[in-house]
This record gives C-alpha cells, sequence and structure tokens, in this order.
C-alpha cells in the first residue's frame, strides 16, 4: 500500500504537467473535434480535479461522489453537443495519459512493489469504468430529457 500512496502522490504532484498533456491530446486529436466547444477553462478544471485529487478519489469518494460528478459531465456535455462516442473517447485518453506517465515515471524495484502497483491499477480501472458508466448515464439523462420536452412542444 505504501507504494500505492507514493504513485499516487507522485501523479498528484505532477497534476498539472498531466493535466496539460492531456489538454494538448484532446484538442489536437481528430477523434475528439466536437471538443472544441467545451470552454479550454471548464476541461483543463475538470482535468485537473482528477489528478490533483487522485489519492482522494480512489481511496475515499463513495460510488455516489463518481456517480454525481460524471453524471454532471455527462449531461453538460451533451447539452454542449459533444458526441456520446468523444466523451467516452476522452475519458479513455483520460487514462492512456496516466498509464503512458507511470510507465516514464515509476520502476519496480521489489516484488512487494508489485502488488502495490497492481493494487493502484484495479483501483484506477474502477474509478475509470465508473467514470465512464456514469458519464454516459447523464449524457442519455439529458438526451432523454430533450426528447420528453420536444413532445411535450
Amino acid at each position: 500500500m505504501i507504494l500505492t500512496y507514493r504513485l499516487v502522490r507522485l501523479i498528484e504532484d505532477n497534476s498539472e504537467s498531466l493535466s496539460r498533456t492531456l489538454l494538448e491530446k484532446v484538442r489536437t486529436s481528430p477523434l475528439l473535434a466536437e471538443y472544441s466547444k467545451v470552454p479550454e477553462a471548464e476541461l483543463k478544471e475538470r482535468v485537473q480535479e482528477i489528478y490533483s485529487h487522485l489519492g482522494e478519489w480512489l481511496l475515499s469518494r463513495k460510488e455516489k461522489d463518481i456517480a454525481a460528478r460524471y453524471t454532471e459531465i455527462g449531461s453538460r456535455r451533451a447539452a454542449q453537443g459533444v458526441p456520446l462516442s468523444q466523451l467516452v473517447w476522452t475519458i479513455a485518453v483520460t487514462k492512456d495519459n496516466l498509464w503512458e506517465f507511470l510507465k516514464h515515471k515509476s520502476t519496480v524495484e521489489d516484488l512487494p512493489g508489485v502488488w502495490g502497483e497492481l493494487e493502484l491499477l484495479q483501483l484506477l480501472d474502477q474509478f475509470f469504468g465508473r467514470a465512464v458508466y456514469f458519464a454516459v448515464l447523464g449524457y442519455e439523462k439529458h438526451q432523454t430529457t430533450l426528447t420528453t420536452v420536444g413532445k411535450i412542444a
């Protein structure tokens, strides 16, 4: 668990650099063209929030916290006209950006450390899996609301 905390601290300490790298990937990816509709400051704030408070998100936040945050993000992206596929791809790119960083910064020195890294990987997978689900849920909820309003009018 000590290595897990060290890796989380490493991520949090480098959150600004990670955020800049991710923003560049999002802004230059042809698969994420509609993210140009998301204001730069808003996107940066969301990315920074994840990376700078990763320990809190992984170790102390409950599923309801993830549900609240990512349902809101999904709904917001839908309102901004970002396709669902691009929302999901952005979450995947966020995760990949983190993996690339960890590969470059961390080294496996001993067997107990391997278990700590595996624990972190499991926590990361759980977090991002839930993030995708709740973002899609928020997106779909927004779409349903629009459809319902359209039928009433």
